[in-house]
C-alpha cells in the first residue's frame, strides 16, 4: 500500500511563501551575506512545527472543500509564523557547528 500521496497542506503554503517572498527578501538585504539552503530548510521546519496539520491527498481537494476566508486566514497565519521562524533561526543559526 502506497501512502506517499498524503501531504500536509501547510507544507505547500510555507514553501510557496519562502520561495516567492522570504528568500528573495532575506537574500537581497544590503550588507547581509546570502543565506544557505540549510538556513531556509531550518526556517521551514521550525515554522511547520508551530503550525497545525491539515492533511490532504490532492491539492484540488483542498481548493474544493475550503472556504476562501479560511484559506486567506491560513495564508496570513503562515506568513506570520514563517516571519517569526526567520527571526528565530537568524538569532540561533550561527550557534550550531553545522553551519561553520
Amino acid at each position: 500500500m502506497d501512502f506517499t500521496s498524503i501531504h500536509n497542506y501547510y507544507e505547500h503554503l510555507v514553501i510557496d511563501y519562502l520561495q516567492t517572498d522570504v528568500i528573495p527578501r532575506v537574500n537581497n538585504k544590503s550588507g547581509v551575506e546570502d543565506r544557505s539552503t540549510d538556513f531556509f530548510l531550518d526556517v521551514a521546519c521550525y515554522a511547520l512545527s508551530k503550525l497545525p496539520s491539515r492533511y490532504m491527498r490532492h491539492e484540488i481537494d483542498m481548493a474544493f472543500y475550503m472556504e476562501q476566508d479560511e484559506r486567506i486566514q491560513m495564508v496570513s497565519v503562515v506568513k506570520k509564523t514563517v516571519d517569526e521562524a526567520v527571526e528565530f533561526i537568524t538569532e540561533n543559526f550561527n550557534k550550531d557547528e553545522r553551519y561553520e
